[in-house]
């Protein structure tokens, strides 16, 4: 019954890939309810559900709480080397960024944030917590850490915007070297919330620690990246 139950689930698999391949269904598009699929295939939706996780563990497809699954559009590349920020570096692609504040407060710094900005035990941070979007979808959460010391006032600006842009424009401040640690993840309550998906979601963690100008320690920021959204590369001269 089982040997019956794993050809069913890659019959499935292997008709939706091949109607992906050949363009039939559109990235970004809608698949039909998995209980439509199931009446299609003539299987339950348990095992329509196996395989369309297989393709999404893939990448190839992906899932939204109570909207349904839909087809991936084409990977962001993300180049570490390149000085760039998000508004910008999406743009460059020819798709349409945008950001949404979901927090922003001076609060106690954990231990990891500390250690990231070289802060003394009990000392204070703002975090700016952001989702971003690549047209329309929902691909990363991101938590900003700022040392207090160098961003007077900024709670007050428009944090919709680009920070990069506004530490240029209002505090003189621009990024010099940059730390990245990268690491797969399980997405943690609060950026599978943020991403509307399952906690425990696959995911990338990025951490940028950020110097200025100057070479000092000013900010950080925990990435976290729906795990078909990015393609990370490095050009190196």
């Amino acid at each position: 019954m089982r040997d019956e139950a794993t050809k069913a689930v890659t019959a499935i698999g292997q008709v939706l890939q091949e109607q992906l391949g050949h363009g039939l269904l559109a990235a970004g598009s809608k698949l039909p309810a998995e209980r439509k699929l199931s009446e299609l295939f003539g299987t339950t939706r348990i095992t329509v559900r196996e395989a369309l996780l297989q393709l999404e563990a893939q990448g190839q497809i992906y899932r939204e709480e109570r909207r349904g699954w839909f087809v991936s559009p084409p990977r962001l590349a993300y180049n570490l080397m390149q000085r760039s920020h998000f508004h910008a570096m999406v743009s460059a692609q020819g798709r349409v960024p945008s950001t949404e504040v979901i927090s922003a407060r001076l609060q106690p710094a954990s231990a990891a944030v500390c250690e990231w900005l070289q802060l003394p035990a009990l000392s204070s941070v703002i975090q700016v917590c952001r989702a971003r979007r690549i047209d329309g979808r929902l691909v990363l959460y991101v938590e900003h850490y700022l040392n207090p010391q160098f961003f007077p006032g900024i709670l007050d600006f428009d944090l919709n915007e680009s920070i990069t842009e506004l530490y240029a424009r209002h505090y003189d401040l621009h990024y010099g070297r940059v730390r990245f640690e990268i690491v797969p993840t399980a997405l943690s309550v609060d950026a599978a919330s943020a991403l509307r998906v399952s906690v425990g979601s696959p995911g990338l963690r990025i951490v940028r620690v950020n110097y200025d100008q100057r070479g000092r320690l000013i900010d950080c920021d925990l990435e976290f990246w729906r795990h078909d959204a990015i393609h990370v590369g490095v050009d190196v001269v």
